[in-house]
């Protein structure tokens, strides 16, 4: 006989009814210009939402926080030893086009207005992309988001130093508009309570050294983590329209690495941006980033509006 038992699953699995129905004791500090304000092209979002999904993620993630500094304080104590707290570091995870830029947005904004963590610091892992002129010497301008182009060692170096406490830790500038690094341009960081970190490729796990040992991966150093998760052909037809956005307003400029497509015909562009998407995104959310979001504590499942339909909680 069949069994009558759900299969196991370490998740909490929640509608959009039930996830909201959590945020009714919790306040709602932003205001629609603020959504306005941090909404990312082509992610449609509005007070409403902020208010069903954020809002509750905003007090989930308070709760953590606190109860990971009383874990630490009590493993100080046993230690006998005080080295002061520590960062909360929050990994976004998710596609090209889906919307995490504008969810670790609104999270900073979110958490830098509870009482216990006014200091929150945003990091993309863009700024540790390996320069276009290294990218070209090895052969990886095609692969622009692989793992492989990221300089993944300085990634690491750099939570590493934020969690461990160090007063300044410098991060890489990256320019969308020029499409590189900014050379000489620092962003400092300085003893945030939270740390966000938000990546393509942020919860994948250490890779086997040649000697069959295993690196630190930054995923390693996350207190808690979010994949960004929607359908492919709807993330696919997202960032068909966020290029077609940006063909009529960033592209345009002269200054723009992407200056070329700005003449394009709408079928052009559109044609185009389907070949992106096929020839470097699709391959690189299969093979790197999809198998990834069963690591996350948090999945957020988007319908084709954009809105989150379901939460999935990973269980303690």
């Amino acid at each position: 006989m069949p069994s009558s038992l759900a299969p196991a699953t370490p998740y909490v699995d929640l509608d959009r009814d039930a996830w909201t129905r959590l945020s009714a004791s919790t306040p709602l500090p932003l205001t629609t210009a603020d959504v306005e304000r941090l909404a990312g092209i082509g992610d449609p979002i509005d007070l409403a939402e902020v208010d069903a999904i954020y809002r509750p993620i905003s007090r989930l993630l308070d709760l953590y926080i606190e109860a990971t500094r009383g874990l630490h304080a009590a493993s100080s104590t046993f230690l006998r030893e005080d080295v002061g707290g520590t960062p909360f570091v929050i990994g976004v995870a998710g596609s090209v086009a889906v919307g995490k830029s504008t969810t670790a947005r609104l999270l900073r904004e979110l958490l830098a207005r509870w009482p216990a963590t006014p200091r929150v610091e945003l990091v993309t892992t863009d700024g540790f992309l390996h320069p276009n002129a290294e990218l070209e010497r090895r052969g990886l301008m095609d692969r622009k988001g692989f793992p492989e182009s990221y300089d993944r060692r300085e990634l690491v170096r750099f939570v590493s130093k934020v969690k461990a406490g160090r007063p300044e830790v410098r991060v890489p500038v990256y320019d969308h508009l020029t499409y590189d690094i900014v050379p000489g341009a620092e962003h400092v960081i300085r003893r945030p309570d939270v740390l966000i970190i938000e990546g393509l490729n942020v919860l994948q796990p250490a890779r086997p050294t040649a000697d069959r040992t295993s690196n630190l991966a930054v995923s390693d150093f996350f207190d808690f983590s979010i994949y960004v998760d929607a359908r492919t052909s709807d993330v696919r037809q997202w960032y068909v329209d966020r290029f077609l956005s940006l063909r009529r307003t960033a592209f345009s400029r002269p200054e723009s690495y992407f200056h070329r497509y700005a003449a394009l015909t709408d079928d052009e562009a559109v044609a185009k941006a389907e070949s992106i998407w096929d020839s470097i995104n699709a391959p690189n959310l299969e093979q790197n980033i999809l198998p990834t979001r069963s690591r996350a504590t948090l999945v957020l499942t988007k319908g084709f509006d954009h809105s989150v339909q379901r939460v999935r909680l990973r269980k303690l």
